[in-house]
């Protein structure tokens, strides 16, 4: 029995499997005799299905469906009529009423939700309609008929006030339901539960249950094995190599297999054929399943074995012959359990909360977790483009290329020499049987372990091909993919939406300016600042930020120099092809901005750059530690300069000279004016104050400006290993990646040093002392005219504290706190003069904007070191640029 016409739990059929009378008992008034009550019917109701409510006007079925199901799971034909005529009677809207609850109900079933259809359903050609549309979506649809005589249904309908039926009305539905009960599951209903007079309608119970290839309670971890076709000798080798221990039965045959980490083998189907022990394959896997210590989906070859072996038609052929004849030298005893098996196995699993999909042949999002022979057919055979090739074989339709969903698809099938994951999926079929070898995925490590064949046991009809293709084939970037209002699933922060206009941006920014996006990996979250100081003279003072943090639960913080630079991202490669194996680009790596543009427009520079970062974790042996071949570091490149020289000259330097030459003049006509008697000291004060600010201002900006030519002159800070192969280092506490800092630098020995540390202070949020020290740090960093500081909390990412049963909220990853004059930059010469007028900025926005792209970013490093295709680490990156185009305060 297939997964597509199976029952997904207990059967409870009346009709054609039950010699049932053709009506409840009743008087010659066709009112019910009087019924004793009823033991309770307990109707197993699948959790994605179609539940279509069939019976006569007045049978119940609007209460039975408000007792049964949530108000929101039932779409009632009355009520789609109130909505299209204002009155749920209005017979004439009946047509447009069941056009809106078909497709009412075909959305819900698109989103994989259980519906109930509280209408008479007593025609076929309703019911007709809506098991299409149950098909169309590949959930089963389940008839629950209230079968209450028609004397019961037209007394009740007598006395509602809002429904006066004609008399001939209840009979002539009565006679329509009495030919439909013994038809419905010929019609297509998985399920009919028919309840017969009204104590049965009264004690029915509705008991939810999974569908059968919903596992996601398994989270594994799994060792995913590829197609084995009858290679024993080489699956007992691959288990063993994964750690698992072989038991064996009276006869020495391998019967189980068992991980001492209490891992779960996962075979994706083509157990059989082929291979020279078949037999002993199944005996060994489904020793595994039935112990528990594995899970198992069919084959194509499993499909087709267990209908010859039922004694069906079928052609011969793929080393089907093998099988039987090797079967054949088996007990019957054995033969039976292997039908039994082969029969019962699901065509493919849901597992790990719905992250992992297994299956044969593959399976597109929207088949995942649904129930139908159009699914199972899938995943069995895959589909193909109708053309065959030159060994008359048919063409594989290449579904993974387009895959987009968030579930990890896990098949085999068609046999690669090599696997690779390709959007999310990956192909197990390494060709065992043909001479290639038999391949396992251990997950969720994404690791791949291989055995090399025996001997070609089967000659294969074409050869292996020489690789499957690489993640990074095909368009790491579909406008699809970032086109329109997005939302974003994140771990640290929830749904992030993104409004179509600031997508809009973003893709003008991306398809203009940026680099390759295969190389974007990462953007940088814009940081928002303390809280706004009231001390005399300051806008932002350090206080704010240790009691910031102390409010939210955070008692160690880390301050960290701020650099006189511009932010970059530098993505270093150990060697040539290092970035290949990931990326899908080679070459040594880039740098680039907060908007994805490259830094710097000499590629020879960019070159001597990342070759001198690349010497550095060389010798500080950093690559070797982290066992990877490339480097994601968060920095600073300095000089400002460097980046804004074009903002310098416009904005800052204008100003400066417009001051330079104005004010020296005022001051002397000033002075003149008093020469002669005139009592202008308080506006004379006032000018010599502004020439002060502006003298103090160009100061500032000078402090940023230095000369470079080609490398020289250029220093980078790096203050944060963000990502290696594999791996997350962003939650790694930040001493601990200003440690790896560190020993960059000191690897980085030439005589002028490229390389720059950052100055760091661990503060106590719980300690006065502490905080007093970690002011007096930044008055002496701000004083000898350093930009600030960064507070972060020592461990990231940071929840503040939970309350009213709720987890804490994600906190600031990061608050910047500028001094004095670096602030006179940013907002003016004077700015001084206007602390209150300026104390008024609002904060909320930013801090809003800086939490959702910090939490993009962390997500974006989550699904690159999962090995996750591009186009899904993008997805995030993307909506970091689009938020960036919020208006908000650019001085904040």
């Amino acid at each position: 029995m297939t997964d597509a016409n199976r029952p997904t739990g207990p059967t409870d059929r009346t009709g054609p499997t039950e010699a049932a009378p053709e009506a409840a008992p009743a008087t010659a008034a066709g009112t019910a005799v009087p019924a004793t009550p009823a033991a309770p019917r307990v109707l197993p109701v699948t959790d994605v299905s179609l539940v279509v409510l069939v019976g006569t006007s007045g049978a119940g079925k609007s209460s039975f469906a408000r007792k049964h199901f949530l108000p929101t799971q039932v779409v009632s034909s009355d009520f789609c009529r109130g909505l299209i005529a204002d009155d749920e009677n209005d017979q004439s809207a009946s047509a447009e009423a069941f056009e809106l609850l078909h497709h009412i109900v075909g959305r819900r079933l698109a989103g994989g939700r259980l519906t109930v259809v509280d209408a008479t359903n007593v025609q076929p050609e309703a019911r007709r309609q809506l098991i299409k549309i149950a098909r169309d979506h590949d959930v089963l649809p389940i008839a629950i008929v209230l079968d209450v005589p028609p004397g019961v249904c037209a007394e009740r309908n007598r006395t509602r006030p809002d429904r006066q039926l004609p008399p001939h009305v209840v009979p002539r539905q009565n006679r329509e339901l009495r030919r439909s009960l013994r038809g419905l599951e010929r019609e297509g209903f998985r399920k009919v539960h028919i309840l017969r007079g009204e104590a049965e309608v009264d004690a029915a119970e509705i008991v939810t249950e999974k569908r059968y290839n919903d596992l996601r309670h398994l989270t594994g971890p799994f060792d995913i094995v590829g197609d084995i076709h009858g290679c024993r000798s080489e699956l007992e080798t691959l288990l063993t190599r994964l750690g698992y221990t072989v038991g064996r039965d009276a006869e020495g045959r391998p019967v189980d297999a068992t991980h001492p980490e209490g891992r779960t083998a996962v075979f994706v189907g083509d157990l059989v054929d082929r291979g020279p022990d078949t037999p002993g394959v199944l005996r060994l896997v489904m020793g595994m399943v039935g112990a528990g210590h594995a899970v198992c989906v069919p084959g194509n070859h499993e499909n087709k074995l267990g209908r010859a072996m039922d004694g069906r038609n079928v052609t011969v052929s793929h080393g089907l012959q093998e099988s039987l004849d090797q079967l054949a030298a088996e007990p019957e005893e054995f033969r039976q359990e292997v039908r039994a098996f082969m029969r019962d196995l699901v065509s493919h699993y849901l597992l790990d909360g719905g992250r992992l999909v297994v299956c044969h042949a593959g399976l597109p999002e929207k088949y995942h977790g649904r129930t139908s022979g159009r699914v199972r057919s899938h995943a069995l055979y895959g589909d193909t483009t109708g053309e065959t090739d030159e060994y008359g074989l048919p063409v594989r339709y290449p579904w993974a290329e387009e895959y987009r969903g968030k579930a990890l698809v896990v098949y085999g099938h068609t046999p690669v020499q090599v696997p690779g994951f390709v959007n999310n999926t990956i192909c197990l079929d390494t060709g065992c049987v043909f001479g290639g070898s038999l391949t396992a995925l251990r997950y969720p490590e994404r690791e791949l372990v291989s055995v090399e064949a025996e001997q070609e046991w089967y000659a294969p009809a074409r050869p292996l091909t020489t690789d499957a293709p690489a993640p990074h084939e095909g368009r790491p970037l579909d406008l699809a993919d970032v086109a329109g209002r997005r939302v974003v699933e994140t771990s640290l922060h929830g749904r992030v939406s993104v409004r179509e206009e600031n997508a809009a941006a973003a893709l003008e920014v991306m398809s203009r300016f940026a680099l390759d996006p295969r190389l974007l990996a990462y953007l940088p979250p814009t940081m928002a600042p303390s809280a706004t100081s009231r001390r005399p003279g300051y806008l932002e003072h350090p206080e704010e930020a240790f009691s910031g943090y102390r409010a939210d639960g955070v008692q160690h913080v880390i301050c960290e120099e701020k650099h006189m630079g511009s932010r970059a991202v530098v993505l270093v490669a150990r060697d040539g092809t290092a970035l290949e194996r990931r990326f899908g680009i080679a070459g040594p790596g880039a740098i680039w901005t907060r908007t994805g543009r490259a830094f710097l427009s000499d590629d020879a520079v960019t070159g001597a750059v990342l070759e001198r970062v690349r010497g550095a974790a060389e010798k500080a042996g950093i690559f070797d530690e982290l066992e990877t071949g490339w480097l994601l570091l968060d920095a600073e490149l300095m000089p400002w300069s460097l980046k804004a020289l074009e903002l310098l000259r416009r904005q800052y330097a204008a100003v400066g000279a417009a001051a330079g030459a104005a004010l020296p003049t005022v001051l002397a006509a000033l002075e003149q004016a008093a020469g002669r008697g005139l009592d202008l000291g308080e506006l004379t004060e006032r000018q010599r104050r502004r020439a002060a600010d502006a003298e103090a201002f160009v100061a500032a900006y000078r402090r940023y400006c230095w000369p470079t030519e080609g490398l020289a002159g250029i220093r980078l800070a790096p203050f944060q290993v963000l990502a290696a192969e594999g791996a997350n280092l962003a939650v790694r506490p930040h001493d601990e990646h200003l440690g790896w800092i560190d020993r960059l630098v000191a690897a980085d020995d030439h005589e002028v040093p490229l390389l720059r540390g950052t100055g760091r202070l661990l503060v106590d949020t719980s300690d006065e002392r502490s905080i007093e020290a970690g002011i007096a740090w930044w008055e002496e960093l701000t004083g000898a005219g350093g930009e600030g500081m960064v507070v972060k909390p020592l461990s990231s990412p940071a929840r503040g504290r939970a309350g009213e049963g709720r987890p804490g909220g994600l906190v600031q990853p990061g608050v910047k706190v500028r001094g004095r004059e670096y602030l006179r930059i940013i907002y003016g010469p004077d700015y001084t003069e206007y602390l209150d007028q300026l104390r008024q900025r609002f904060l909320g926005h930013k801090r809003s904007l800086a939490l959702r792209e910090y939490a993009l970013g962390m997500e974006a490093l989550d699904r690159l070191a999962a090995g996750e295709p591009l186009w899904r680490v993008h997805e995030p990156v993307f909506a970091v640029l689009a938020l960036e185009s919020e208006p908000v305060d650019p001085r904040l």
